[in-house]
């Protein structure tokens, strides 16, 4: 079946019927469905160019996002296509993962190989920007001058299969290490795993304010200081709590607030998104060991698959995870007589693309 592939500026409103549409007809991940996508457009207001893949009907076989931007590199700015990102850093905060077409099944590298040669005929860009991308994505295979992998981060996770059938020992998963510091926060927080509720409408607003609160002065380039940012989460939080796609959960015990977890909810798996923890109670506390293996005991209840931390090299991730994957963040450069002299320099300075 022949696809071919177009690039338009689609009305809003007929794009999340035609997304959505496809949805239906996709295994794709969380973060090229509507709800991500949906809100992340109308949270920040960004305009990027729709890529459609069609067959010889019309019908859509697969859609994703191209934003295009002049992008600052250590020679100037360079006409640079982002694979649904805006090229904006603001715009881009959310950082989308497991990146991609958003695929009929079945249709993954015909589709593919058509957005690749659509791309290729554009001749109003020198890079192709393709952030949290499978190590295996088809789209790699661009043809390209130079194909730079920026980044690479590993994607720990829990097996809640593995979980059940430890009996739902989690513990017994995890080093001996670990184990003791869980059990010792478990004492400090008076011999139990903390309760767990789930928000509500009008619980939104107030725990996510909670939630910026805790990280306030955390991390030296804090998401929750953006206020893009947190209306990005408030908005993606309200549009997924009805249909189940997100959970806003909070931790809580006799001694008050533990912390509060944003979750993504996706074909009988747990993403964990963002996150808040209360200031540790004791020298040895560990809210957020504390809070994640309450979260693993209640999503394996729940008969969930997985429960994954997402790209992040923090050593909690791994020390939390029963197996993990990788995801990567490539840009694949067209020869310009500007990027050449940039590889030039960056092999003669030793120096990575940032």
């Amino acid at each position: 079946m022949a696809l071919t592939a177009t690039f338009s500026l689609p009305d809003r409103a007929a794009l999340a019927g035609r997304w959505q549409a496809l949805e239906a007809q996709s295994d794709a991940a969380f973060f090229l469905g509507w709800t991500w996508t949906g809100s992340w457009i109308d949270s920040y207001g960004v305009r990027p160019e729709l890529l459609a893949v069609s067959d010889a009907a019309g019908r859509d076989v697969a859609l994703a996002l191209v934003g295009h931007a002049m992008v600052p590199r250590l020679l100037g700015r360079v006409a640079t296509l982002c694979l649904n990102q805006s090229g904006d850093v603001a715009a881009d905060r959310p950082y989308v993962e497991y990146n991609g077409l958003m695929v009929a099944r079945g249709q993954d590298d015909a589709a593919a190989a058509a957005a690749m040669a659509a791309l290729t005929r554009r001749r109003d860009w020198r890079v192709l920007r393709l952030s949290g991308v499978a190590p295996d994505s088809p789209l790699l295979g661009l043809a390209a001058r130079r194909a730079v992998r920026v980044d690479a981060s590993p994607v720990y996770q829990v097996d809640l299969d593995a979980v059940r059938g430890a009996g739902g020992d989690y513990l017994s998963l995890l080093s001996a290490n670990t184990r003791s510091q869980i059990r010792r926060a478990i004492k400090d927080h008076g011999g139990a795993l903390p309760d767990i509720a789930r928000a509500e409408a009008a619980d939104i607003a107030p725990w996510l304010a909670e939630m910026a609160a805790l990280n306030g002065g955390r991390h030296a380039d804090n998401a929750w200081d953006d206020a893009g940012f947190r209306g990005f989460v408030a908005m993606i939080v309200a549009r997924g709590l009805e249909s189940g796609a997100v959970d806003l959960l909070r931790f809580t015990d006799a001694g008050g607030v533990v912390g509060l977890l944003v979750n993504f909810v996706h074909r009988g798996q747990a993403l964990n998104y963002q996150s808040a923890f209360a200031d540790p109670r004791t020298a040895k506390d560990k809210p957020g060991l504390l809070c994640h293996t309450a979260a693993v005991a209640h999503y394996g209840g729940r008969g969930l698959t997985l429960y994954s931390l997402l790209a992040g090299k923090d050593r909690y991730k791994q020390s939390l995870s029963t197996r993990e994957e990788q995801l990567e963040w490539w840009q694949l450069e067209r020869f310009s007589p500007r990027l050449e002299g940039e590889a030039l320099l960056r092999r003669v300075l030793k120096r990575p693309v940032a």
